[in-house]
């Protein structure tokens, strides 16, 4: 675990506003001079601190940052969680850090989205059509919000081929399973070399291939992240019923590179203030189903059952008798073999 203290120079932020979640940091002299900041993050402490040494490191954190939260749009003193991963990062370590993102949007709420991007490919998209400055600023916001209607009138004005205004403009229309988005992805890309990208970002997804999260993940390159900072895979999550990303991460090596640190690193933030939006007067479950077998149900059965609503998405509290002080969704029973509907609680 990483600890740290409240403050910083200022110094290490205003150097990287750019990374920070916002660029608002509150300041204060030091009684020698110095000008310091409470810490608007911990990401920027932890590569500050790092030694270059060979192997990995592997760190996760629970500190209070201070900055303008994204909920009140005012100072606000906010709990962050996170996770960073440093060193000789490979497929797996992009993956399981991955999956402690689906994990930890898993605690949250059942009902979210792991949303996973590959910076790489859509930076080499994007240099292809070969824009100035402020045109490819303006693209790039366009590409976040899928605004095929200004990505068609900036490459128009930028006289960009059709074929190139194309390919980004499929590029970021391909959004869904990575089982369907890779294949389209290959297809699409064939002739700008781009083999390597696809196959980390395959590689780094596959972890996913047997798990009960593999239905939340879902390929989408309008998750940008900013090209100074950021390479590789990138990501960010979402649940039901709060608008905005409560989880954002990636690789950053090119901000281990700019602060001279050797090493690669990957890791993402939970913004724990963003939860202050959850919608805490809808109704909660203790699961979707409550289903009751009979005494001559088999275990076989009973699970056969629970397996067939789980792939359907839904969890299952599988009881003998109904519980009338738990809360599910749907009633159900199992009786001689067979899965009914019993009624509807919901």
């Amino acid at each position: 675990q990483y600890k740290m203290g409240k403050f910083e120079e200022y110094d290490l932020y205003s150097k990287n506003k750019d990374f920070l979640v916002s660029d608002s940091v509150i300041t204060f002299t030091d009684t020698n001079g110095k000008l310091m900041a409470l810490k608007p993050d911990v990401t920027l402490s932890i590569i500050k601190n790092t030694k270059n040494e060979q192997g990995i490191q592997k760190l996760f954190y629970n500190e209070n940052v201070y900055r303008v939260s994204k909920s009140t749009n005012s100072f606000k003193e906010i709990m962050q969680s996170g996770v960073e991963c440093i060193g000789d990062i490979d497929s797996f370590s992009i993956g399981e850090v991955l999956m402690l993102a689906a994990e930890s949007l898993n605690e949250i709420s059942q009902d979210f989205i792991l949303e996973i991007s590959q910076l790489d490919i859509l930076s080499r998209v994007i240099d292809r059509l070969e824009l100035s400055g402020e045109s490819r600023k303006a693209l790039i916001k366009c590409v976040e919000e899928k605004n095929i209607h200004e990505i068609t009138a900036i490459c128009t004005a930028n006289a960009v081929s059709q074929a190139d205004a194309d390919i980004i403009k499929n590029l970021i229309s391909v959004s869904g399973k990575p089982d369907i988005v890779l294949p389209e992805l290959r297809q699409m890309l064939k002739d700008m070399k781009l083999d390597d990208e696809i196959t980390e970002l395959e590689k780094a997804i596959e972890i996913f291939s047997s798990s009960e999260f593999k239905d939340k993940i879902i390929i989408d390159f309008s998750s940008v992240a900013d090209f100074i900072y950021y390479n590789g895979i990138i990501f960010k999550g979402y649940i039901n019923s709060v608008f905005g990303n409560v989880l954002s991460g990636g690789q950053y090596d090119k901000l281990m590179k700019k602060m001279k640190c050797a090493q690669k690193a990957v890791g993402f933030a939970v913004y724990l203030d963003m939860l202050d939006r959850i919608d805490l007067n809808s109704e909660s479950y203790d699961a979707d189903i409550m289903l009751i077998y009979d005494s001559n149900a088999l275990p076989s059965q009973v699970q056969k059952a629970i397996s067939a609503f789980n792939k359907e998405g839904k969890s299952v509290l599988a009881v003998s008798e109904k519980q009338e002080n738990k809360n599910c969704k749907q009633l159900y029973y199992l009786k001689d073999g067979e899965v009914k509907a019993f009624g509807t609680d919901a």
